[in-house]
């Protein structure tokens, strides 16, 4: 009974720890969802943020949870999994995730997260133990995700120059920023949507690892789903206001139409992949909406030095927090 018991309180120590990585990843993303919109002067900061949460909760009602699938059983081979992976895990994306918002550094808690998985499991059985599949599907994103909303961003942008080019500017900009809060609601959807189930996924693995989940269920309980969903909402709220100037004006200055291009074009990426069950960045597909919506006014728009420091921490993400949480595992024996 004593070992249920402490069995029991581990498990619910690293489902908290996990909703804390969910937090942050909301706090660390908001700038993503709420960058241009604010930029551009649509909406306030406080307007912008509490909009974003709304809809990071409303995507709990629109996504199938096939996300949530890819990170609970497709990253990491059967029997694998324990408490001590899972501390490690979430470490290393945690670690990451609060270096890189000290610094205003828009990186992806996604690919922390992946990375915090694969460094612990790696540390405890070796690369072997990785669902190649899974990995590679997930690293492939790394650069379709940015491509795919800096083509999807940029398309939208020369198709709006092409169709209101008769009209005046201040009517045209008018017009989008109205518009770009159906834009701004479709993308915190897709991050909400695509984020939240990174989480759900975790949690999904550990209640698996632990034996307080079947590996015959076909979806995590309940509460894993509602709880996550209200907290990178929560996270959304406070808001990563260190990145949201990085976001909105330092890569290339945006006007509401070129907000709503980028915020559509991302989004459009976003419901794809989660679609798709792939776990991606909404840091590298906004990322790369925007500069696509700054390359179609010209090259010179773009801050290249900027998006290029952005780049390279893309790069570092997964080897930075799979090194961290290879050293979380080796703690957490002597923990636990």
């Amino acid at each position: 009974m004593e070992t249920v018991q402490t069995a029991f309180w581990v498990v619910a120590l690293l489902v908290v720890l996990a909703l804390l990585f969910d937090f942050m990843n909301g706090f660390h993303d908001a700038a993503n969802s709420i960058a241009t919109v604010v930029s551009t002067g649509v909406l306030k900061p406080a307007q912008a943020v509490l909009f974003a949460a709304f809809f990071n909760f409303v995507a709990i009602f629109i996504f199938h949870l096939s996300v949530a699938a890819t990170v609970g059983k497709g990253i990491v081979q059967p029997g694998i999994v324990d408490t001590h992976v899972v501390f490690g895990a979430l470490l290393g994306a945690i670690t990451w995730n609060v270096i890189t918002w000290y610094y205003g550094i828009p990186s992806s808690s996604s690919h922390a997260l992946i990375g915090g998985i694969s460094g612990a499991v790696i540390a405890k059985a070796g690369s072997g133990a990785l669902v190649a599949s899974g990995i590679l599907k997930t690293v492939a994103f790394i650069f379709v995700s940015p491509l795919l909303g800096f083509m999807l961003g940029s398309l939208m942008m020369v198709a709006v120059a092409w169709i209101f080019r008769s009209f005046r500017p201040s009517r045209v900009d008018k017009w989008f920023r109205r518009l770009q809060l159906i834009s701004a609601g479709a993308y915190s959807l897709g991050h909400g949507g695509n984020d939240a189930q990174k989480t759900i996924g975790i949690i999904w693995m550990l209640l698996l690892a632990t034996g307080y989940a079947s590996a015959e269920d076909t979806s995590p309980p309940s509460w894993t789903i509602v709880c996550c969903y209200m907290a990178i909402g929560l996270g959304t709220m406070f808001g990563g206001w260190r990145i949201v100037k990085t976001m909105g004006q330092r890569i290339t200055k945006l006007k509401p139409v070129g907000g709503f291009c980028a915020e559509t074009g991302g989004a459009m990426t976003l419901f794809l992949a989660t679609a798709l069950g792939i776990p991606v960045s909404t840091t590298h597909t906004i990322t790369g909406a925007i500069v696509g919506v700054g390359s179609t006014q010209r090259a010179s728009a773009v801050r290249w030095g900027v998006a290029g420091g952005i780049v390279w921490a893309w790069i570092l993400t997964i080897p930075a927090s799979a090194f961290v949480a290879g050293v979380a595992y080796w703690i957490s024996l002597q923990i636990f």
